[in-house]
């Protein structure tokens, strides 16, 4: 169980901050829930306490774990589907998961396929998506601003094809 100022991630939404636990009742079940902020889109979201192991909520990593999953930014990308569809899939799966090395593997795999080729639309929202979420875990590990966290991102991803 998490308590109150713990930092978190809540898969595909991100990293942020539990402000409160609160008991509610809805559609006629009383719950009790987690209200977290996630800093880098302003957003509050509540999370039934007994579900949040399910989804895969979890605490942040350590610098040592987000220096890690910095480094699989600087790696090849993987190889991937050339079926945009089995492509888009494969990564949300990666995504939802939550796992901080997923969602670094799909945002480098989507930059330099963005560099390499372009993205379809929904590939580009899945990027923009994913830098947030893997942004708003290392603005808290770090303890830096949502546009710092972007840009150390963005600079880590050095593969240029051809060899490296």
């Amino acid at each position: 169980m998490f308590t109150i100022g713990d930092k978190v991630v809540y898969p595909m939404h991100g990293a942020g901050v539990i402000d409160s636990i609160e008991s509610k009742v809805i559609l006629g079940e009383e719950r009790d829930y987690y209200t977290m902020k996630i800093p880098v889109t302003d957003m509050h979201i509540m999370i039934p306490v007994d579900n949040s192991e399910a989804i895969g909520m979890r605490p942040i990593v350590s610098r040592e774990i987000l220096e890690k999953a910095l480094e699989v930014l600087r790696g090849e990308p993987t190889s991937m589907s050339t079926n945009w569809n089995k492509r888009y899939r494969a990564n949300q799966t990666l995504l939802r998961s939550g796992d901080v090395f997923s969602v670094a593997e799909v945002v480098r795999n989507l930059t330099i396929s963005d560099r390499e080729k372009g993205l379809s639309t929904g590939e580009r929202k899945m990027l923009l998506n994913a830098t947030r979420i893997l942004a708003s875990e290392v603005m808290l590990v770090m303890g830096i601003d949502p546009e710092e966290a972007e840009e150390l991102i963005r600079g880590s991803i050095t593969y240029t094809g051809e060899g490296g």
